[in-house]
């Protein structure tokens, strides 16, 4: 990274058409009929963003070495106990793990740090600590509404579902933000990848 330049803080998630990133018992989302994952999907994450696919699928596809794009991930105590339930106290050991949390009294994950400071400083902290890849934030909707002021770029797997209540992409107070819409994949699967800069 060329010194004096920040890296950016993405939010890379997958939503239905209004904006839930997750159904209103806030369960894993995966599989579900309105959250399907079909190879078109899966084709493009592992050309695009392999590092974003938890331990078990790299392994299943032969996914191998550190990321393209990202090198961290951060994610909310709730996204992190997702994982917990499904066995894994890391699901993304090929990356730095950061999960915020004022109440996890601990993580199981050796690797895995837990962070109960004040989210956004944390953040700036990271942007600036000269590493090369950008950070990802996996979710969920409490925590990116609370990281806002520092996400520099969306990138929204939006299904071609709607479900009428949820957890939304940003759960928080009424904030305004403006993303100005860089780039559109349309994939066979009706799933469309938008990614837009913050303006």
């Amino acid at each position: 990274m060329t010194e004096g330049l920040v890296r950016r803080l993405t939010y890379y998630v997958a939503t239905t058409l209004d904006g839930f990133i997750a159904g209103p018992d806030g369960g894993d989302p995966s599989g579900q009929s309105y959250f399907p994952v079909p190879a078109d999907l899966i084709d493009y994450m592992v050309t695009n963003f392999p590092e974003t696919l938890p331990a078990p699928a790299r392994a299943a596809l032969g996914v191998e070495g550190p990321g393209k794009v990202f090198d961290t991930v951060l994610e909310g105590r709730a996204s992190y106990q997702l994982g917990l339930a499904a066995g894994l106290d890391d699901a993304y050991p090929h990356l730095r793990h950061l999960v915020f949390s004022t109440t996890l009294p601990a993580t199981p994950g050796t690797a895995v740090e837990l962070v109960r400071t004040d989210a956004l400083d944390r953040v700036r902290s990271l942007k600036q600590d000269g590493s090369e890849l950008d950070i990802w934030l996996v979710g969920g909707g409490t925590l990116a509404h609370s990281l806002l002021p520092e996400i520099d770029r969306l990138i929204i797997k939006q299904h071609p579902s709607v479900i009428g209540s949820g957890i939304p992409m940003f759960a928080g107070p009424f904030q305004p933000t403006l993303f100005t819409h860089v780039d559109a994949a349309v994939l066979d699967s009706g799933v469309r990848v938008l990614t837009l800069d913050r303006s």
